[in-house]
């Protein structure tokens, strides 16, 4: 096979291979490809096929691509395993990858995990599992690069050399005192320009933009987003490096907090877990609250509408108009509550902002409901051909719907 065809390998031709017995030829296909394409084949692998996959792989390469697999897969990998095997794989993750798997593991899977790792692994396994959950302290990981500000740029070479390999990330280094204060920042690239006889702390940034261990994990990503980061560490309260915090968990994060703005977005109680690993009676509980409570309060609407029985006997025509009128309304409001739950997500907008945001969908309310109502009483007059009095009652409620709608969804969303 050529390069190109090495990296696009099959499932297809993996099974023709084993089958075949051709592993070294196998082997050698799959240590070309990224290990994101070789978690989706060991997805897609039959049990066996994947366990067989998993062990002609390098350990390095197998614990990068094990990050990358399903969870359920995961599991079904790490029962596989022999003792042996899990300890490899173990010493080869990151302590935050390892966290993250912890906490998707049931607990006889993470209790021999845990059994598997190093002492010190242990030890700083344990003592990230003691932060808040969500807070900037689960998320971070102990391997990062620290230099002190004594050392020169030469000195400081040697030093990412010698310790570099077990990072997970090496580019920013952190400038840090005796007694592990935070003291400034430098990236590689900075390092890389300097001679080699510049002192580390002429050369570092003081400024540094940082978390705190109890931070919410949301304003963690709203600090990558705002200043574009790739890591950044994260400090007790007395401004001593506890570790860093790098881009590929606060994606994960992003990804985690749209699905749940989503799901709020159409009145669904968030899950974490993927759609399809929910089980038919999770996804009843995630959604039968909401459809409860918007059918009883339907029936509201159901009495209104009798209560006005006479009046609607006199104009029958107006019956016709209640559906679009309904609809209409709930278009509305959740165009409002989308537009909110968004700029609350992204910070765009706090409750400080209340009265701003509430008057500012008022007036669009008014706006869009004096358009709609222009279009349908032009409808009224000239297609259904019924009279001015009634296509302006019509269009009146049109005004009021979508007012009232806009007024409702975005203070339920801001009071939520």
């Amino acid at each position: 096979m050529t390069e190109n065809e090495m990296q696009a390998v099959t499932l297809e031709d993996i099974e023709l291979l084993i089958h075949d017995r051709k592993f070294n030829e196998l082997r050698s296909h799959l240590i070309e490809m990224n290990e994101a394409d070789i978690a989706d084949l060991l997805d897609e692998a039959r049990p066996e096929q994947a366990l067989l996959i998993f062990r002609l792989l390098p350990k390095e390469t197998a614990a990068e691509a094990f990050t990358y697999m399903d969870s359920e897969n995961k599991h079904r990998l790490l029962e596989a395993l022999t003792d042996k095997e899990l300890s490899s794989i173990m010493n080869e993750l990151f302590i935050d990858d390892t966290i993250d798997l912890l906490d998707e593991m049931p607990a006889n899977v993470a209790k021999r995990m845990l059994k598997m790792s190093t002492p010190a692994d242990r030890a700083e396994i344990n003592r990230i599992l003691k932060y808040p959950e969500d807070s900037a302290g689960s998320l971070l990981t102990t391997e990062y690069v620290d230099l002190k500000a004594g050392m020169t740029v030469s000195d400081a070479f040697d030093y990412i050399r010698n310790y570099g390999p077990d990072k997970e990330t090496i580019y920013t280094c952190y400038i840090t005192d005796s007694l592990r204060k935070l003291q400034g920042v430098l990236t590689v690239k900075e390092l890389l320009l300097a001679k080699a006889t510049d002192l580390v702390g002429d050369l570092m940034e003081t400024n540094v933009i940082s978390a705190v261990t109890t931070d919410d994990q949301e304003e963690v990503a709203a600090k990558f987003a705002k200043y574009d980061l790739i890591a950044l560490p994260v400090v007790d309260l007395e401004n001593r490096l506890v570790g860093i915090i790098t881009v590929d968990d606060i994606m994960d994060i992003m990804e985690r907090e749209a699905t749940e703005d989503i799901d709020k977005m159409n009145a669904i109680i968030p899950n974490d877990k993927p759609y399809l690993r929910t089980t038919v009676v999770e996804t009843w509980k995630k959604r039968i609250p909401w459809l409860l409570l918007l059918m009883i309060s339907a029936t509201f609407t159901g009495g209104i509408i009798t209560s006005f029985e006479s009046a609607l006997s006199k104009y029958v025509v107006l019956t016709a108009y209640i559906p679009m009128l309904m609809d209409t309304g709930g278009n509305a409001g959740s165009q409002a509550s989308v537009e909110v739950v968004r700029g609350l997500s992204l910070e765009e907008i706090t409750f400080k902002d209340y009265a701003k945001v509430v008057w500012k969908e008022l007036r669009v309310g008014v706006m869009c409901g004096i358009t709609l109502a222009s279009a349908v009483f032009l409808k009224c007059v000239f297609f259904d051909q019924i009279g001015i009095l009634v296509a302006a009652v019509v269009s009146l409620t049109i005004v009021c719907s979508v007012f009232f709608s806009k007024f409702i969804a975005s203070n339920l969303v801001l009071i939520g």
